[in-house]
C-alpha cells in the first residue's frame, strides 16, 4: 500500500508542473489560467451565454461576468446579442481570440508530443488506459465530494 501515496504525489506534482508551464505561457498577457479555461470553452462550445459558460467552467454566473468583463477589455471576446433570445447576450470570440486559441492547441499539440516521445510506444495504449481509469475514479471521487457538500 505504500505506492498509492506516491503515485497520489506524482500527480499533485503533474497538476503543478502543467499549471506551472500554462502560466509561464501567459506571462506578459491579460491571460490567466481561468480566462484561458473560458477561451477553450468558447472554442469548444461556439458563440455561448453568459449562462453556459458558468455551466461549462462550474462557475458562478458573476464569476463568468468578470471573466468575460476582462477578456473584452483586452480584445479577446465580445458580447453580441443573442440570435435567438433577444433577453440574452453572446459571448464570442474576437479575431485576437481566435488567434490566441489557435496558438493554444499549438503548444497542447507540441507539449503532447514532447511527452509522448519520452514514452515507450508499445507501452502507450495501456498508460492512456491507466490515465483513464485515474481520470474516471477522481471524477466520481469529485462527484461524490459534491454530493456529500450540497446534502442537506
Amino acid at each position: 500500500m505504500a505506492r498509492e501515496p506516491d503515485i497520489f504525489d506524482r500527480l499533485l506534482e503533474i497538476a503543478f508542473l502543467l499549471q506551472q508551464d500554462m502560466a509561464s505561457s501567459f506571462q506578459g498577457t491579460a491571460l490567466t489560467p481561468a480566462r484561458a479555461h473560458l477561451l477553450w470553452e468558447l472554442h469548444r462550445l461556439g458563440p455561448s451565454p453568459q449562462q453556459a459558460l458558468a455551466t461549462a467552467l462550474d462557475v458562478s454566473p458573476r464569476n463568468v461576468t468578470g471573466l468575460v468583463d476582462a477578456l473584452e477589455d483586452a480584445g479577446f471576446v465580445e458580447r453580441r446579442p443573442h440570435p435567438h433570445d433577444r433577453r440574452a447576450t453572446s459571448v464570442t470570440l474576437t479575431a485576437r481570440g481566435t488567434e490566441t486559441v489557435k496558438g493554444m492547441v499549438r503548444e497542447r499539440q507540441q507539449t503532447a508530443d514532447r511527452l509522448a516521445d519520452a514514452l515507450d510506444p508499445g507501452r502507450l495504449p495501456e498508460f492512456r488506459r491507466d490515465l483513464d481509469t485515474v481520470t474516471e475514479r477522481l471524477r466520481s471521487l469529485v462527484a461524490g465530494a459534491k454530493d456529500v457538500r450540497t446534502a442537506p
